[in-house]
């Protein structure tokens, strides 16, 4: 398995955990679609949030980063910085 995690900070991060909380039904559609999909997560910290999506191959995790950095651009009303990107495969799971 392979996990990205993607942390937002700066310019347009609350707003865009605003926009995630407000579409949920949008972000599942979007997300739950990439092949290999496993899980995402998405929850705020003091200076924005991060998303985990848990994907069957690193070409998963790829393109639900390709989706999100397109919904971002196409949905949400204010620039957002990009985000950190931490990713890597599982070495461990429960």
């Amino acid at each position: 398995m392979y996990v990205a995690i993607r942390t937002y900070s700066g310019q347009g991060a609350s707003e865009l955990f605003d926009a995630l909380a407000a579409r949920p039904e949008d972000v599942k559609a979007l997300i739950s679609t990439v092949p290999g999909f496993i899980s995402y997560e998405a929850f705020r910290t003091g200076s924005g949030g991060q998303t985990v999506t848990v994907t069957q191959e690193k070409m998963g995790v790829d393109e639900s980063s390709r989706r999100a950095g397109e919904q971002v651009k196409e949905n949400v009303g204010v620039t957002v910085d990009p985000p950190t990107i931490t990713e890597g495969e599982t070495a461990l799971r429960f």
